[in-house]
């Protein structure tokens, strides 16, 4: 008797799962990140006028980065692989999901250890350590910038993000209070009736029917928790 395939489980992953690893989120603290403005460091513009300020400001991210571990949240998400076709949109740089064991891993806002070229956005290169400077450079000559999408640019990612999430079976949110878009705009492509599971200390509003929508809200580590045993008991 051959079993049935597995459900699609497609999660939205934001700051607050990255936060309780110890990777601070800039919407803690007034439009500051780690201490700078977001336009100095995460705009076009902020690179044009201070490129070296950018590139200085990433590696200390990827420092940081190097020095955290995925938490009990990442790693409840990489063990539904068992039981789910588990598929992670997120919203974070960092690569945390991929630490865990999560094998299924959409980055909407890039990622944190990629360098792309200032020429052709679709040149990019996995990074070996932390370190990108002035006068990297890719291979048509110009210089390297991280890869990450700053406020004011196109999220190329959003495309097949909503195909994934008009393809789910269940969707969860977890870690964002869905104020940032265009990705919080993803939970209004979910499927009538496929229920809706929102895990964050700060419940969300959400336009429409809330009738197959179950809030958990508990930080992401103690809610992943409890909905990993709804799952489990429920889906599977």
């Amino acid at each position: 008797m051959s079993s049935s395939p597995k459900k699609k489980l497609v999660v939205l992953s934001g700051a607050g799962i990255s936060a309780e690893s110890g990777i601070k989120t800039f919407r803690d603290s007034d439009g500051l990140w780690e201490g700078y403005s977001i336009e100095d460091v995460a705009t076009p513009e902020g690179w044009r006028k201070n490129p070296q300020l950018v590139l200085d400001f990433y590696n200390e991210r990827r420092k940081q980065a190097l020095s955290v571990e995925p938490n009990a949240a990442h790693l409840i998400l990489a063990e539904l692989e068992q039981h789910f076709d588990v598929q992670i949109i997120t919203q974070n740089v960092d690569n945390l999901h991929e630490k865990a064991g999560s094998t299924k891993v959409l980055h909407l806002h890039g990622e944190l250890f990629q360098s792309r070229s200032t020429k052709n956005p679709r040149l990019v290169y996995d990074m070996k350590g932390w370190e990108l400077n002035l006068g990297d450079k890719c291979e048509l000559g110009s210089q390297l910038r991280p890869n990450i999408v700053w406020f004011h640019e196109e999220v190329p990612m959003m495309e097949p993000a909503v195909e994934l999430t008009e393809q789910a079976d269940i969707f969860v949110v977890v870690g964002t209070s869905l104020v940032v878009y265009p990705a919080a705009g993803l939970v209004y492509y979910v499927r009538p009736r496929v229920p809706i599971f929102v895990v964050d200390p700060k419940t969300p509003e959400l336009a429409g029917s809330t009738k197959y929508v179950t809030f958990i809200p508990e930080k992401a580590t103690v809610g992943m928790e409890l909905l990993k045993e709804t799952l489990l008991r429920e889906y599977v």
